[in-house]
C-alpha cells in the first residue's frame, strides 16, 4: 500500500489534474491511497465566503458564484459540456447556499468547518471523474465518513482506535482509492478540520492506519529545500533528514511539511518522500530513521506576522510556575500558537501566532491581571545547524527585539 498526497498548487488547473494521471501511471500498483487537496488557492475563497457570511451578506452570493467558476472552468477544459461533473459542481454549491440559509450557529469556528471543506469536495470530485474518463478506474471515499475527531473546530483531534477500524473496512487494498485531505467529522456527524494545510497530516493518519509501505508528497518544489525559495536566495536541497529532523523544522515552521505529519509515519517507520510534481523522476528528499541531515547546512526558516508579548506581574514579584500555568490555559483557551518563550525572573516573554485573530482578545484577558506589552507584526527567524555566517545573514540590516539560541538551533525575532 503507497499513500500519495497532492496539494493544491499541484491540481490548480486543468493541466494539473492531468499531471496527477500522468504521475500515477508511473506507479502503475493499483495498492495506493491517494490524498487531494483543495485546488489552488480555494481554501482562500471559501474563507471569504463564511467572512462575507459575518460581515458583508451583500457579497456572499458574488463569493459562492466565484468558487463555482472557479470549478467550472477547470471542468470545462477536461470534460465536454454534457458530463455529469458541471451538474455535481452546482450540487455542492446549492449545499453551501442552503447551509448558510438554515444555519443558527454564530460559532465562526464550526460555520468554517462546514463550508471550507467544499474545496476539497469539490477538487477530488473533478480528479476522481477525470481518473475514470481515462480509464483509470478508483473509488471516491468521504473523509468525513472516515476519519473521526473531536469537536474542536478547525483543529480537531483524531480518534486513532474509530478511524483505524473504518479505514481497514472500508478502503479495499487493492484498489485505487481517492480520498479528500484536511477534512474530518466530529460523533455528531458535524464537518470538522484537521488544520490549516493539513492534508499531509490526512496521508500520515492514512498510512499508519493501514501500515502503508510509503508516503509520497507531491510539491512544486523539489523536495525539501533548506530555506523556502521565495524568501530566501541560493536554496539547497536537502536529500535526506530523519524524522526528528522533520519534525524540528516543522515545528519551527517549515511549510513543505504538516507539523503533525510525521508522529504516526516515525511510529511504524513509513519513510516519507517529496517529491517534485513537475518533475516525478527526480529524487526529491527522503524522510526516515536514518542520517540525521544530508547535506548538512544551515536551514533558514521565516514566521510573518507574529506578536511578541512580554507579560510580567503587576507587583514586580517573581514570575513562577503559577503564573505561567494560568498563561498557557489561557493560550490553549484562545487557540493561540507558541512559537519562542524566553524568561527571566520578573518577566515571560513569548513569540505567538495571531492564526484565528483571537490575539487582542487573549491580551485584554491578561491585562486583567499581569502587566502586558506587545509588538504586532514583527517576524521569527530561526536557523537550524546554524554559523556565524548564517546568524549574520539575518541579523544584517534588520532589528533585533529578541534573541535565543540551543547547541543547534538560534532564533531572532526582528522588526
Amino acid at each position: 500500500m503507497q499513500v500519495f498526497k497532492f496539494g493544491g498548487a499541484s491540481v490548480k488547473d486543468a493541466k494539473g489534474v492531468k499531471n496527477l494521471y500522468r504521475i500515477l501511471q508511473l506507479y502503475p500498483n493499483t495498492r495506493k491511497v491517494v490524498v487531494v487537496s483543495a485546488m489552488n488557492k480555494m481554501t482562500n475563497l471559501l474563507e471569504e465566503v463564511v467572512g462575507a457570511y459575518f460581515n458583508n451578506p451583500e457579497d456572499l452570493s458574488i463569493k459562492i458564484d466565484g468558487v463555482k467558476e472557479y470549478h467550472l472552468q477547470i471542468c470545462a477544459a477536461l470534460f465536454d459540456s454534457k458530463h455529469k461533473i458541471h451538474r455535481q459542481i452546482n450540487t455542492f454549491t446549492e449545499k453551501i447556499e442552503s447551509f448558510l440559509k438554515v444555519n443558527k450557529s454564530e460559532n465562526y469556528d464550526f460555520v468554517y468547518d462546514q463550508i471550507v471543506p467544499y474545496g476539497e469536495l469539490m477538487s477530488t470530485t473533478i480528479v476522481s471523474e477525470y481518473l475514470r474518463f481515462k480509464k483509470l478506474e478508483n473509488t471516491l471515499l468521504d473523509a468525513r465518513e472516515l476519519i473521526k475527531t473531536d469537536s474542536i473546530y478547525r483543529e480537531a483531534k483524531i480518534d486513532w482506535e474509530t478511524t483505524e477500524n473504518n479505514l481497514k473496512e472500508r478502503i479495499q487494498s487493492d484498489k485505487l482509492s481517492l480520498i479528500q485531505g484536511f477534512i474530518a467529522s466530529d460523533q455528531w456527524q458535524n464537518t470538522t478540520t484537521l488544520g490549516r494545510e493539513g492534508s499531509d497530516y490526512t496521508a500520515g493518519i492514512i498510512a499508519y492506519c493501514l501500515d502503508a509501505e510509503e508516503v509520497l508528497i507531491w510539491k512544486n518544489v523539489d523536495g525539501v529545500l533548506n530555506a523556502d525559495p521565495q524568501e530566501f536566495k541560493n536554496t539547497v536541497l536537502l536529500n535526506q533528514i530523519s524524522y526528528q529532523e522533520a519534525i524540528e523544522l516543522s515545528f519551527y515552521g517549515a511549510s513543505v511539511i504538516h507539523p503533525k505529519t510525521i508522529q504516526p509515519l516515525q511510529r511504524k517507520e513509513i519513510p516519507l518522500y517529496v517529491k517534485s510534481f513537475y518533475n516525478p523522476e527526480k529524487k526529491g528528499t527522503s524522510v526516515c530513521e536514518r542520517q540525521k541531515i544530508d547535506p548538512l547546512v544551515p536551514c533558514f526558516i521565516v514566521k510573518k506576522e507574529l506578536i511578541l508579548l512580554s507579560i510580567s506581574t503587576m507587583d514586580f514579584s517573581f514570575f513562577v510556575e503559577e503564573n505561567i500555568s494560568e498563561v498557557f490555559a489561557l493560550f490553549h483557551k484562545y487557540q493561540v500558537k507558541v512559537h519562542l518563550i524566553q524568561n527571566s525572573a520578573i518577566s515571560f516573554s513569548l513569540c505567538i501566532n495571531n492564526k484565528f485573530r483571537k490575539a487582542d482578545i487573549l491580551i485584554d484577558h491578561l491585562q486583567k491581571k499581569f502587566k502586558v506589552s506587545y509588538n504586532k507584526d514583527v517576524m521569527l527567524y530561526t536557523i537550524r545547524h546554524f554559523d556565524q555566517e548564517a546568524i549574520e545573514r539575518i541579523r544584517k540590516n534588520r532589528d533585533v527585539l529578541l534573541e535565543q539560541r540551543t547547541r543547534e538551533t538560534v532564533q531572532f525575532v526582528t522588526k
